[in-house]
Order: structure tokens, then sequence, then C-alpha cells
């Protein structure tokens, strides 16, 4: 019946105007005229995924919340002490390797996150529609039960990403709306949003034993992906650890572009890639990262972490080293005669750079 009424609807066309006459503006029509046929499919598609997204994130929220429930009750009973977090997380990560998400930081996150709302239950349903990462951010950095209810709600209608949701709190929304004796209700706005990227958060996907790289943009993902392969091809003492390297430090997550172990030096060594010009914001940035690395992955043989920042802008490149202030001066100029020459690289940043704005 469908492919007769197809028919049909070409066949009029060609009686109008003729076999010869039919343009391509034409055909388009027809096709998409057609194919309203599938909206309805296409709709209950996305529907479903979106029953499927909010029961996963749902259900990960209640497990935090469970296990940060029973944490609480054993250590306050004193039938365990505080160092059963550490072991909870030692002993998942050697018994059952395949289960992500649960490092002892994360798992005390779960304790405070219990801890936090487990006398407001009004939040109960809100909590739950909104990501873990989410979540973290507002409850973390929030200081009244009334500022996380307002970012809770905000997160929700709004559909932030987890970039925006920190941007709102950074510029002091509440407070600013509380000033201006805003109401919440004209603050929020309902929208139509894809819940699939609300809930595209690296906690779900652990959950679920997936894998999805985390990036800022495409244009990032691919040049931090084209400098790993350059990285491997200078020679074989550089190991390949991970692309966006997730850091836990406090309630907060942080990513390094690229993560490799060097075989010579015995250290790990983290790349930074800005696309913009070089500032020397993203130096600390680095330098931070290097004291979470040796503070919370480096091994005790192993030799203090080194960190390599790659800007580049429109004008120039940029290489700069981040060493740590430990390092003896002999072993300074040891880290330097091993690790790529900055010019190299520089060569590299703008090889890069011009092959994207050439195909684009």
């Amino acid at each position: 019946m469908d492919n007769q009424l197809g028919h049909q609807r070409i066949n009029c066309v060609e009686n109008q105007f003729g076999k010869t006459s039919i343009t391509k503006k034409t055909l388009f029509c027809i096709k998409i005229n057609m194919d309203k046929r599938f909206t309805h499919i296409i709709q209950l598609i996305k529907q479903s995924r979106t029953i499927a997204l909010k029961a996963v994130n749902s259900e990960l929220i209640n497990l935090y919340w469970n296990i940060g429930e029973y944490l609480t009750n054993k250590i306050e009973l004193a039938e365990w002490g505080d160092a059963v977090v550490t072991e909870l997380a030692k002993h998942i990560q050697q018994n059952e390797p395949e289960i992500k998400g649960f490092s002892d930081k994360n798992i005390w996150r779960m304790k405070q996150f219990y801890e936090t709302y487990k006398d407001f239950p009004k939040l109960s349903t809100l909590l739950r529609e909104i990501s873990w990462s989410h979540n973290l951010a507002i409850f973390s950095r929030c200081k009244t039960v009334e500022e996380r209810e307002f970012y809770l709600k905000l997160a929700k209608q709004e559909s932030y990403s987890f970039r925006e949701l920190e941007r709102q709190i950074s510029a002091s929304l509440f407070e600013r709306t509380l000033i201006g004796n805003s109401k919440l209700s004209a603050v929020l706005k309902e929208s139509n949003f894809d819940i699939t990227n609300t809930f595209k958060d690296g906690y779900v996907l652990e959950f679920l034993n997936l894998t999805e790289p985390h990036s800022e943009s495409e244009l990032q993902s691919g040049l931090v992906g084209q400098m790993k392969n350059f990285i491997l091809e200078l020679g074989k003492d550089f190991l390949f650890i991970d692309k966006e390297y997730k850091l836990q430090v406090g309630n907060s997550d942080f990513f390094i572009d690229l993560l490799f172990y060097h075989r010579g030096l015995q250290c790990l060594v983290a790349f930074e890639l800005k696309a913009d010009k070089f500032k020397p914001d993203h130096l600390g940035q680095l330098n931070f990262y290097l004291e979470a690395l040796d503070r919370d992955v480096k091994k005790t043989n192993e030799n203090p972490s080194i960190g390599i920042l790659l800007c580049k802008d429109k004008d120039s490149e940029v290489v700069e080293y981040a060493l740590s202030r430990s390092l003896s001066p002999t072993m300074v100029s040891e880290y330097k005669t091993q690790l790529p020459d900055k010019k190299l690289l520089q060569q590299k940043l703008h090889e890069l750079f011009d092959n994207e704005t050439n195909e684009n």
C-alpha cells in the first residue's frame, strides 16, 4: 500500500510536468513526504532509549546511595573503621577487576552523598534524574540545601552539560537569583532536550562496563588521537596508558589528554594539548595533574612524573616541559635528553593544525 502511494505521488508529478521536467527539488520533496511514514517509529525508538537511559542512571544513583548508607551505618555502629573504604576498593579491584568506578575516592563520595541528603527525602527523586557527575558538582560545591535544590532542578530542566553546570555554580547563579528577588520558576524554563547527552556520563558507562572517550570537542579528540600516534612513533620507550586519563581529586574529576609511561626514565609522562594561545595557567594546571599523579598513581620505585604542554594558536606553537621541583639538576638533564625535542613537537603541532584547517 505504501509503495503504491509512493508510485502515485511520482506519477502525479510525471503527469503534470513530464518525466524530463522533474527537478532534484521535486524528487527531494517526494522523498521527504515518503520518509514521514517512518516518523512514528523513530519517535518510538527515541522514547525507548530515553526510558532505558533514565532507568540505568536511576539504578546507578540508587546503588551509590545504598552503598553510602551501608558504609555510614557500619562506621557509626563502630562495626567498621574508616579504613574499610580503602580495603573495599582494593578488594573490588583485586577480585572483580571488570567492575569499574569503585575507587576509594569514589566510594568515599558515595558515603558523603548519602550523608548530605539523608535528612532531605523530598530531594530523593531529583537526585536520580541527573547524572552522578552532576550530583558530585552540586553536593560538593553547594553550601545549603536550598542551593542544592536550586541546581538540582536547574540541571534537570535545562539539561545542562557538566561543564555548563559547573560554570553556573562558579558564576553564583543561585546567589544572583536571590539578590534579584527572582523565583526559581522564573529562572527555569521547560525545554525539549536530548536525554542521551544528559546521561552520557562516564560513571554510567563504567557501570555498564562500556567505554567512551571523554573529549571537549571532536576537534580536540582528533588532534589528541593523532598526537598519541606520533608519540608512539618516536620510539619504543613510550608505553601508552590512556587517552583522557581520569584523575579523582577530592570531589572533582580531571582528565589528562594523554598519559604514557617512559621505560628509560621510569616515570609517567602526561601530555596536555591546548588549541589556543599559551597561558601560564596551562602550566599551573599541568603541574596540578603531576602532583596528583605522583600522589595517587606513581609507584614507589618510579621517578617523579613529567608533563609536556602543547599549545597552538593561529600564530605560533609553544611546547613546555613541566618537571617536579624535587628533581636534582642531574635528573633534569637526563629527563630532557630522553624527552622528545621541543622543535620536533612544535613542527608536529603545526602539521596537525594545518591538516585540520585544510580539511575544514
